[in-house]
């Protein structure tokens, strides 16, 4: 019976191991492992790749966005919307970031619990989240507007807490 146990615990650690390391970003973000329909890639889009996707990603943010009733992102400007970027934020903005109350406080959550400095991608994402959050408690009233301004908050403390253990990693 001893044996048995060891190798299932030899087993378990080896796979968890493997897989762990391989899966990491679905901890914050698990929607951007799932496969695409159209091809068997992931999606897993990252916009910021050089200052000029920063830039970019601005001028996204400053175009007037439409949120329809289905809570689906879109840029109005049609020039913007045009550019494979656009593409790319469309899917982080529709396919992955978080959009109901549950889901976002799952993230502040896990982001407020996370050991390490986020990726690239996931701070992008969750900074995308901010914005659809700051949006949400805009358009809300009352108790709502109250519960959207508190996820807003969470995912602040957790990004400048991100900021602050990212400056305090680096080498004086």
């Amino acid at each position: 019976m001893l044996w048995k146990t060891l190798v299932l615990l030899l087993f378990y650690c080896s796979a968890y191991a493997t897989v762990t390391h391989r899966w990491s970003r679905a901890v914050l973000f698990p929607a951007s492992q799932r496969f695409k329909r159209s091809s068997a890639a992931f999606l897993n889009p990252v916009l910021q790749n050089s200052l000029e996707d920063v830039v970019l990603l601005y001028e996204f943010l400053l175009a007037e966005l439409d949120i329809d009733k289905g809570q689906r992102i879109s840029i109005k400007d049609e020039e913007l919307a045009s550019l494979r970027k656009a593409a790319e934020f469309d899917t982080i903005c529709n396919e992955i970031i978080p959009k109901s109350i549950p889901e976002i406080r799952r993230l502040s959550s896990r982001l407020s619990s996370y050991p390490r400095v986020l990726k690239k991608e996931d701070f992008e994402r969750t900074v995308l989240t901010m914005v659809y959050t700051a949006y949400r408690a805009a358009q809300s009233q009352g108790h709502q507007k109250d519960t959207w301004a508190e996820s807003f908050v969470n995912l602040y403390k957790a990004l400048k807490n991100d900021l602050m253990l990212s400056y305090s990693k680096q080498p004086s």
